[in-house]
């Protein structure tokens, strides 16, 4: 499974970027979704992968959220590095295993 926490704003962005967050459940900044590692949501998550963070989600984070859909999030604590940079130097784009310090820390 893959966790994708939205962490940009909504103001001036594209039609199609808006529907793909969208149907991805993606409302607010700050909200996180889990989604199956499939190649039809790994295209969804590669075209807005500028305003969301994303990666696997660890077991124990998953079965802490089982059943839930959209999950309200903090801001994380001591701050994001950057939410104009990928990952590493920044917050935005894939970030594999790295991911669950981040929820943890956004808890």
């Amino acid at each position: 499974m893959m966790a994708v926490i939205r962490l940009r704003g909504s103001i001036g962005r594209k039609k199609p970027i808006l529907d793909t967050m969208k149907i991805l459940n993606l409302g607010r900044k700050n909200t996180l979704v889990i989604v199956p590692n499939t190649p039809v949501y790994l295209g969804m998550l590669k075209k807005i992968r500028s305003f969301v963070t994303y990666g696997e989600l660890s077991k124990e984070l998953e079965t802490k959220f089982a059943g839930k859909k959209i999950i309200r999030l903090m801001p994380p604590r001591k701050g994001f590095k950057s939410l104009k940079n990928d990952y590493p130097r920044g917050d935005l784009g894939y970030r594999g295993e790295a991911i669950n310090d981040l929820i943890k820390r956004m808890m």
